[in-house]
């Protein structure tokens, strides 16, 4: 049942797409800093928005290395302590009068 729901949504999104596509034939010229082009606008604006999830998830990357490297600190000063704590359990009480 779940695939069966899975495939009826790619073929809701691939419908969609083509009439997008369809809808949006119209040629516009695209200026770069290597030239110009001319593309569909479709394509134009696909094109925009892979560019800009790419840029996303690179932001979203450095955000996220920088996340684990202070994890990563984190987890070995958790460690440092924890090993403090054992030695400081070793040691006996001393009882104060």
């Amino acid at each position: 049942m779940r695939r069966l729901i899975g495939f009826i949504v790619l073929l809701l999104v691939i419908a969609f797409g083509l009439s997008f596509a369809l809808a949006n034939a119209r040629p516009v010229e695209v200026e770069y800093f290597l030239g110009l082009v001319t593309v569909p606008l479709s394509l134009a604006l696909v094109a925009a928005l892979i560019l800009g999830a790419l840029l996303g998830m690179l932001a979203a990357s450095a955000l996220l290395l920088r996340q684990q490297r202070e994890a990563m600190k984190l987890r070995r000063r958790v460690n440092q302590v924890e090993r403090e704590l054992a030695e400081l359990r070793k040691l006996p009480i001393r009882e104060q009068t």
